[in-house]
């Protein structure tokens, strides 16, 4: 057990996958001999070779696409976008092709893929790499989508999605890559792509989120407990899907009370559907309205960050609004 950042925590897996399985292949804008634009490729190259570690040209489609042939003839390629926001240029290949093999060859062939990227705001990367685009890929039958908020939970979901016969789209706080540290177990380790996890028990009220916003609600859960006395609990999501209906609706029924906190635009955003959820099953458990705290509904701005991704003060405050209805 070892103390690393969220980007050693993937770095580790990485390593530890390419050495159990030599058909793991990684490779993406710049992963090579430079090691990725985060470093998350780090020491692979060097490890591993240039024939299992190698850069691409700009050419998301095509990095992809490659990667969905390679996938579907047996190996386990691990491609990198380098920024989420760029995605968008590989997106047919990902609805249309990658998360329907299984489905249209009636299970003759799989595609065992994960697609590894940087989303969200922290760094001041303005427009075109800030985006964060989860909830595209939520909304596609086929895919699973995961986003971790902790060192140990980023090596264990993505050893996991290498694992997996299914494509997953890994998607990664680029944040908190070096901003948060935790505990890492050593060698082969896992955690199951599915489960939820409590990040803090409480009994007043519910915090839904994922990523980057995982730390700033454990902020905002703190400064309640200790400025008003409230008692709050912090689900991490985890895996956006499938998702982990149980453990959202336990946590309400206990508590009665619902906050849900992401950094993409609020409208349709994925914060959404755990609002249904809850509405169309535990809708009479509830003492007061759910509440949603995300991004507004514009373009990511660069000089306005810190106004637009929510942090710690205004999570507080809609603690303090959902706790205060009466």
């Amino acid at each position: 057990m070892a103390t690393k950042t969220l980007l050693q925590g993937i770095n580790d897996a990485l390593h530890t996958e390419m050495g159990r399985d030599e058909r793991v292949l990684i490779f993406g804008e710049d992963v090579g001999l430079n090691e990725g634009v985060f470093r998350a490729t780090t020491d692979l190259q060097k490890e591993f070779g240039e024939e299992r570690v190698f850069s691409t040209p700009l050419t998301e489609t095509g990095i992809v696409g490659a990667a969905i042939g390679m996938a579907v003839y047996g190996l386990k390629p691990v491609p990198e976008i380098q920024f989420s926001d760029f995605i968008y240029p590989a997106f047919d290949q990902i609805v249309s092709e990658m998360a329907k093999f299984r489905y249209r060859s009636g299970g003759e062939y799989t595609c065992p893929m994960v697609i590894r990227t940087p989303y969200g705001g922290g760094i001041r990367g303005g427009l075109y790499h800030s985006q964060s685009p989860e909830a595209y890929f939520t909304h596609t039958p086929g895919l699973k989508v995961v986003i971790p908020s902790t060192p140990g939970d980023a090596k264990g979901l993505l050893a996991s999605a290498i694992r997996g016969e299914d494509p997953v789209i890994f998607m990664e706080p680029k944040k908190i890559y070096r901003a948060v540290k935790g505990d890492v177990p050593d060698g082969d380790y896992t955690v199951p792509i599915g489960p939820a996890r409590v990040a803090r028990e409480g009994t007043d009220l519910s915090i839904f989120c994922y990523g980057a916003m995982v730390p700033v609600c454990e902020m905002a859960a703190e400064k309640a407990q200790e400025k008003d006395g409230f008692n709050v609990e912090i689900i991490d999501l985890r895996t956006l899907y499938p998702i982990d209906e149980t453990a959202i609706l336990q946590s309400v029924r206990k508590t009665g009370r619902a906050l849900i906190v992401y950094e993409a635009p609020k409208t349709c955003g994925y914060g959404s559907e755990i609002a249904a959820i809850i509405a169309e099953q535990a809708v009479d458990s509830l003492e007061a309205p759910i509440k949603r705290i995300g991004g507004f509904d514009i373009p990511f701005p660069y000089t306005l960050e810190k106004i637009y991704v929510p942090d710690a003060i205004r999570v507080y405050l809609g603690i303090k609004d959902v706790l205060d209805y009466a």
